[in-house]
């Protein structure tokens, strides 16, 4: 049963808390699997009112202008918040541990270094530059298609988002969504409810999955259903930089 209790502790204390190992069987059954709380309501809060500070942004995306779906994000500059960037470099040792062995499985490079900055060095200089970690607005009737979050040929396989707002109560709807591609059978789907201040954890293109030949990638997708009323407010962390 995940806590819902309000967290004590720094980001990273809340985050290394986190039952790893439990957690890394559920991504690696459903290429998805939520954490328990790891912000404040008051941080939840604090880190949505961001989304009207524009310089802290370098761009916004309309999503129905786009075709995405319906709603708005916007990207980080490289001039983090605090506390997204203590969540990211929180994250980055975790999820590196678990990018490694679906790699060794699957018998392709593991690129990633140790250190998240070093990756992002590397993704820099194969000309993805920019911030990819991302504040997210939708309002009653939006929702984001099904889509993966790859900018390059520099990719790191898991990523997470972060619920800020309080489900049943400031929203109703917009369902974390993704389905996977199963081969020769119909695609499977699930929904998660983003609990505020919780994360989920989530494959960013595909996962390895067991097959009479050893193993094998399932392609995945994610999006968000159609909020029905309120507003929905999440914060998208990207393990690897955009184009």
């Amino acid at each position: 049963m995940i806590d819902t209790a309000h967290p004590a502790g720094t980001v990273r204390d809340l985050v290394d808390a986190t039952d790893w190992t439990a957690l890394t069987d559920e991504i690696a059954e459903y290429g998805s699997a939520p954490t328990g709380p790891l912000l404040t309501p008051a941080q939840c809060r604090e880190t949505a009112a961001l989304y009207d500070e524009t310089e802290r942004f370098r761009s916004t995306v309309d999503m129905a202008r786009h075709r995405f779906g319906s709603g708005q994000y916007r990207y980080f500059t490289h001039d983090l918040p605090e506390v997204v960037r203590e969540l990211r470099e929180a994250f980055y040792p975790h999820l590196l541990r678990i990018a490694r062995d679906w790699s060794a499985k699957l018998g392709t490079c593991a690129p990633w270094p140790d250190e998240l900055a070093e990756w992002l060095g590397m993704c820099h200089e194969a000309g993805q530059s920019k911030s990819a970690q991302i504040l997210l607005r939708y309002g009653a009737g939006d929702w984001n298609a099904l889509h993966r979050d790859v900018f390059g040929d520099m990719v790191f396989p898991l990523q997470v988002v972060i619920g800020l707002d309080v489900p049943g109560t400031d929203y109703t709807g917009g369902e974390f969504v993704m389905t996977e591609q199963r081969p020769r059978a119909q695609s499977r789907g699930s929904a998660t409810t983003l609990l505020q201040g919780h994360g989920l954890v989530f494959t960013t293109r595909d996962r390895p999955v067991a097959s009479k030949r050893g193993w094998s990638t399932a392609p995945m997708r994610h999006g968000v259903s159609t909020v029905r009323t309120g507003r929905r407010r999440t914060l998208g962390l990207v393990f690897h930089d955009a184009g």
